[in-house]
């Protein structure tokens, strides 16, 4: 063999390797082929959107006639009926081809009373009821009303939730088909309060705002856990850019199963679920009817505005009427926590019990400074 012969030889193994290598190198680099994206192809068409849509009716009184009647005498009128539309937005995932789905139970929140619509990733919309819930796990479970076989994620096959892992957080936030995040499971077994409600043993990932509800998967498409909580700022008031946090997959696995016995038998859990519409946790506990106190109305009022929920109505013989407390006034404190809104006094109550007792910083402070009103009261809940 020359001297010629051996580089020849030499650049014709380095072809034929090219040859072998380049349609590996090119497999390796083709986006259609990464885990990320087959992960999600493959969960996606088992997540949806739901929204929910409930009408109150209320009857209330104009708070202005306790000012009137201080001149005028004790002269009331008829109470109208005011009527509201409330609607929640969320994300849920297909847990049986039967149509059966895992959902936060703060999106479909009092579903009994619910319409309730679920939209799928291929952009099919039907309507869906509620079967049970958790309050303290945060999870529900409704079904589709239709005789199709859907796509599902398995529970029965769950990630084993390793720190550092890719986790997808997948969500279907506003019905156009799908929200995905991803990052890496930070932490597990972490215990945090947002709006003064506590959660226990949760996972912390990257989770977009409106994908509650939905599944935060690994690389395999299985089931992480489910997006629950978000928060905006630490207890000392720290801005968190929106922390996110899930509930184990071992959590909704066990739950479901419990879901899966009340499905059997054929009943709703939970008779707080099935309360006319009209009830709220201050009404039942302590015979408060509460209204959030807008611009208009604080100005009307003279009231100090960004402050406190005013007390539109008081139930006879009711806890809150046995203390003295009267309509006109305002909550401005529920234990250590200042409030401003309904839906903040109405999270704060959501723990309590009968005969739980209850401490409130009721009165009124005027905007002008001219007079301010406020003592501690205290409530046993009914």
């Amino acid at each position: 063999m020359n001297g010629r012969a051996l580089p020849d030889i030499l650049c014709k193994a380095l072809c034929c390797l090219c040859l072998i290598v380049a349609p590996f190198a090119r497999a390796q680099t083709d986006p259609a082929t990464e885990p990320s994206v087959l992960a999600v192809a493959k969960a996606l068409p088992a997540v949806v959107n739901v929204t929910t849509e409930r009408v109150v009716r209320r009857a209330v009184r104009d708070p202005v006639e306790d000012f009137y009647a201080q001149f005028f005498g004790n002269v009331r009128t008829r109470p109208r009926e005011i009527r509201q539309t409330l609607q929640s937005l969320g994300s849920g995932f297909i847990v049986d081809p039967a149509g059966y789905i895992v959902t936060n139970q703060h999106v479909v929140e009092r579903a009994a009373d619910l319409k309730i619509q679920v939209t799928t990733n291929d952009g099919k919309t039907y309507n869906a009821h509620y079967i049970t819930g958790d309050d303290k796990k945060d999870l529900a479970f409704i079904k589709i009303d239709a005789k199709v076989a859907f796509p599902f994620i398995d529970l029965n096959n769950v990630s084993p939730n390793l720190l550092g892992q890719t986790v997808i957080v997948v969500g279907n936030a506003v019905g156009y088909g799908s929200s995905i995040s991803r990052g890496v499971l930070s932490a597990i077994k972490r215990d945090i309060t947002v709006d003064n409600i506590e959660y226990k043993g949760l996972l912390h990932a990257a989770i977009n705002p409106g994908n509650s509800g939905g599944p935060v998967i690994d690389l395999s498409a299985r089931l992480v856990g489910v997006s629950s909580a978000k928060m905006a700022f630490t207890p000392q008031g720290v801005p968190t850019q929106g922390l996110g946090f899930a509930i184990p997959a071992d959590v909704v696995h066990d739950t479901v199963e419990q879901f899966r016995q009340v499905t059997q038998k054929g009943t709703t859990k939970g008779a707080h679920d099935q309360v006319e519409e009209t009830s709220t946790r201050t009404e039942k506990l302590f015979g408060l009817q509460l209204q959030d106190l807008t611009a208009e109305l604080t100005s009307a009022l003279g009231y100090a505005p960004g402050r406190g929920v005013l007390i539109s109505a008081v139930e006879p013989d009711s806890p809150a009427d046995d203390a003295g407390i009267q309509r006109g006034l305002v909550i401005y404190r529920i234990g250590k926590y200042d409030v401003s809104s309904v839906k903040q006094v109405e999270g704060l109550l959501a723990r309590v019990t009968s005969g739980t007792s209850v401490d409130l910083a009721v009165g009124v402070v005027r905007s002008d400074g001219t007079s301010q009103r406020v003592e501690a009261v205290t409530l046993a809940a009914r």
